[in-house]
């Protein structure tokens, strides 16, 4: 299988990840007007698996170093296939609860409380298990980026229409999903071998986890976005009878592709994990939210003619480019 073997590459991966993470919400946003999330998130689960398939097939597939894909998931133990699975799962929960948090409370809640919490925990967690990097530096960047995502929120909240609801229910949800969305990392490094190229025996290696992740995400979907399908959180119900009517081939496409690219980016920042360690390949990562602020702002405009923004969204520029930063060099140190 296709491996790296330098920290340089690692951090390129980990970017990478970044730009996946930050910006596969975009194909959500061409679809909302004609597509509800639930619906789209179907497609998204698929795109999930697809795209983690092709992967293992290939890069996943290729080469001498390590093991096949194939040849890897037939000598992975049950505890490592369970822990995989599991990380699929519990991500889907989260990652479906914190949208339904944006629409209950809005971003300027649902980010700092849900993203925020979600980047402290999976950092510390990942840190604790595989301790890689200087943990002073290394938090102090976390410190940086959680900063900045709560300016970012800061600045959503310019938008926000007088006498929008923030709610406890709103965030209660952003809560849970935070602390899943901290949780489901570790379960999938917990299944992984550390040295890729001569992985422990009975541990998956990074296209195989990968895979096994996205089976956990897509099988659960049967139950989490059955759920909130018919029991919203926010918004109408929805129906599986919808999915296969109102849906043409271009929005399921959308979903897929969306999909796709967060999968990329997930199986980008587990190979980087070898090199960068868990934690700072997880916190580079998440610095995801920098990506999708560049997006609302430039692409999307969706600050345009809001007032008392630029200070707010300056500073959060600078605090992440900091906090990046540190993570980065805690590595060295």
């Amino acid at each position: 299988m296709v491996v790296i073997h330098s920290y340089g590459w690692a951090v390129v991966l980990a970017f990478i990840t970044m730009l996946c993470w930050g910006s596969w919400a975009n194909t959500q946003k061409m679809a909302q007007k004609h597509w509800p999330f639930q619906l789209f998130y179907w497609d998204y689960a698929i795109g999930v698996l697809l795209l983690a398939l092709v992967l293992a097939f290939t890069a996943g597939s290729t080469g001498t170093e390590g093991r096949n894909f194939l040849a890897d998931l037939a000598q992975a133990n049950g505890r490592s296939i369970f822990m995989a699975f599991l990380g699929g799962v519990i991500f889907n929960l989260a990652n479906i609860l914190l949208v339904a948090a944006i629409a209950i409370a809005g971003m300027a809640v649902a980010f700092p409380i849900g993203i925020g919490l979600a980047l402290v925990l999976g950092v510390i967690t990942n840190y604790v298990a595989t301790p890689v990097g200087n943990p002073t530096i290394l938090f102090l960047g976390v410190a940086m980026v959680v900063v900045a995502i709560v300016l970012d929120a800061r600045a959503y909240q310019k938008l926000t229409v007088p006498g929008s609801v923030k709610t406890a229910k709103g965030i209660m949800v952003s809560l849970i999903a935070g602390f899943l969305m901290g949780f489901f990392y570790r379960f999938v490094a917990e299944s992984m071998a550390t040295d890729f190229v001569n992985p422990m025996e009975g541990k998956l290696t990074p296209y195989t986890a990968s895979v096994v992740f996205a089976v956990g995400l897509l099988v659960s979907n049967f139950l989490w976005n059955s759920v909130f399908m018919y029991k919203p959180l926010a918004g109408e119900k929805v129906t599986y009878k919808d999915y296969f009517v109102k849906g043409d081939m271009k929005l399921h496409l959308i979903g897929i592709l969306g999909g796709a690219i967060w999968s990329l980016g997930m199986t980008l920042n587990i190979l980087a994990a070898e090199q960068a360690g868990f934690a700072i390949s997880y916190g580079l990562g998440q610095g995801a939210t920098l990506i999708a602020a560049l997006w609302g702002v430039f692409i999307w405009k969706e600050f345009r003619g809001a007032k008392g923004v630029t200070g707010l969204l300056t500073a959060m520029f600078l605090f992440f480019v900091v906090g990046l930063g540190l993570i980065i060099v805690s590595r060295f140190y």
